[in-house]
């Protein structure tokens, strides 16, 4: 399975990975719009650190045994025996936290409406997660994982 790799030594903390990631998750894939006009306001996946001069972006990594996915009260957050991918549903999501409190990564955050969760599906509706083909100084890479 590809994964986000984060090369912390390239990452100069511009935000442009939680900028793109926000478009990428938006209903019009507009920049401008999707800051200023949707409603609510789609959220990053992406987690960007930022301890100078030390500077990294946190994304979901797909846990091979996700701690998520044994937390989740409701059942929303599996693990897709297919892609490997752990995925949320938001209609499942009952609000109760727990793998928020859960992540050993810090990858997993509330929505915008507060009544859900938001993490990494790696833009798996396109070849390159956004974050990713949007980093100005390719410190994230998407390669697979060993």
């Amino acid at each position: 399975m590809k994964k986000i790799m984060a090369k912390e030594q390239l990452c100069m903390g511009c935000g442009l990975c939680e900028v793109y990631c926000t478009v990428s998750h938006s209903k019009t894939k507009d920049i401008i719009k999707a800051y200023n006009r949707e409603h609510p306001r789609p959220t990053s996946r992406v987690n960007l650190e930022i301890h100078k001069p030390v500077s990294f972006a946190i994304q979901c990594r797909h846990c091979e045994d996700p701690p998520c996915v044994t937390a989740c009260l409701s059942g929303a957050m599996t693990k897709d025996e297919k892609s490997s991918l752990v995925v949320h549903d938001s209609k499942r999501c009952i609000g109760c936290w727990t793998c928020i409190m859960v992540c050993p990564y810090g990858a997993i955050k509330m929505d915008s409406s507060g009544k859900a969760v938001s993490k990494c599906d790696l833009c798996s509706d396109s070849n390159e997660p956004a974050c990713v083909s949007n980093c100005p100084n390719n410190a994230l890479i998407y390669k697979e994982a060993k």
